[in-house]
């Protein structure tokens, strides 16, 4: 058995894959790509690469499709990579060095580095209201910590711990469900460890090409998670707030013709909405 499989969810993400599955064949760690039925060369390119494919006959969303890799794997830890993401040099055996240290932690972090070189950090989550840290000030660690909350877009995790709660949350299409897992881990009674030797580059935002209603979607599905994950852990629920604001603010900007904020500001208005009726992101997306 191979200590590590990196897992990376692929939805028209023909352009970044290279740089991320350059990578981490560097690193030597197996791939799995999960292909969201993808319309543009993804498949060919993570072939090209040696990675294993599944296929996906639609969409199934961020966390069902790492859910799919991880059944697929069969090493003791799995690696969940973003397509956007680029591991630095000698970071996956950092990360398991870091696993092997600290038996009883579940989920080991890097260090993820912005475009702007900004170190992105979690210090607070949505769902840590009892972190004294309200505003959210970020204070990097100097080397090794504990958090309760880190980024999806790169992490390492014990396989049997991911399966044994469940794995992402698969009512959620995208967006918190990083944050529910890390929640779910915590209360597993597993620690979570930031591992900053190992370094990532995200390039946020470049998973997939750019299309039109992406950005209208990509705000229904955060407005709606939101709302889920408040309601999931008991916490006051923003979607009559959420939907009021960004109604006003889409007939604000409808006048400008302004596509992108029109999709914006209406796409998170209708996810609220949409939670408000009763109604699923899987539905949403065909998938109920």
């Amino acid at each position: 058995m191979t200590s590590t499989t990196a897992i990376v969810v692929a939805f028209d993400s023909a352009d970044a894959l290279p740089e991320c599955l350059g990578a981490l064949k560097a690193e030597g760690a197996p791939v799995i790509v999960v292909d969201n039925a993808s319309t543009d060369d993804t498949v060919t390119v993570a072939e090209r690469f040696g990675a294993q494919v599944v296929r996906s006959a639609k969409n199934e969303g961020y966390g069902r499709a790492n859910n799919r890799g991880a059944l697929a794997a069969q090493s003791e830890f799995i690696l969940i990579v973003n397509p956007d993401c680029i591991v630095g040099e000698g970071s996956v055996a950092a990360l398991l060095d870091a696993a092997r240290r600290y038996p009883d932690a579940g989920l080991f972090a890097p260090r993820i580095v912005e475009p702007d070189g900004r170190v992105f950090y979690q210090p607070r989550s949505l769902l840590s209201p009892y972190l004294p840290n309200p505003d959210g000030k970020l204070v990097l660690p100097e080397g090794e910590a504990c958090a309760p909350f880190f980024s999806g877009a790169c992490f390492l995790i014990r396989r049997d711990l991911f399966l044994r709660i469940g794995g992402f949350d698969e009512s959620i299409f995208l967006f918190y469900e990083d944050d529910d897992l890390c929640r779910r881990v915590a209360d597993a009674g597993s620690a979570l460890i930031y591992v900053p030797q190992a370094t990532v580059r995200h390039a946020r935002g470049k998973s997939s090409g750019a299309k039109a209603g992406r950005v209208f979607k990509s705000r229904w599905h955060q407005a709606w998670s939101r709302a889920y994950v408040s309601r999931k852990y008991g916490l006051p629920n923003p979607a009559p707030g959420m939907f009021a604001i960004n109604a006003l603010k889409t007939l604000g900007v409808a006048l400008t013709f302004q596509r992108g904020l029109i999709e914006r500001y209406g796409g998170s208005a209708a996810g609220a909405f949409a939670f408000l009726r009763g109604r699923s992101a899987l539905e949403q997306e065909g998938l109920a």
